[in-house]
């Protein structure tokens, strides 16, 4: 899947080709406040480029980004 992610050398790399690329992960995951007072729930973060979604269960298995336009038309799905 293409996220469309920023990525940038690491300045720590070198002039080298072969270097270590890094991007933006997400600090500021929110629950929806559709969420409830549960728990369990879905958590999602602000990207550069879009927005990023992972488990409250499980915060440290990563995330899942999404491009803007497909965050866009998820939140205009689920509006309907």
């Amino acid at each position: 899947m293409n996220t469309d992610l920023e990525f940038r050398k690491s300045s720590y790399s070198g002039h080298a080709q072969d270097c270590v690329e890094v991007a933006h992960i997400p600090t500021n995951f929110r629950k929806s406040s559709y969420s409830g007072h549960g728990q369990n729930c879905v958590e999602v973060g602000s990207l550069p480029c879009g927005a990023a979604v992972r488990d409250s269960k499980h915060p440290a298995n990563g995330h899942l980004p999404f491009p803007a336009a497909e965050w866009d038309a998820f939140l205009a799905t689920a509006k309907l």
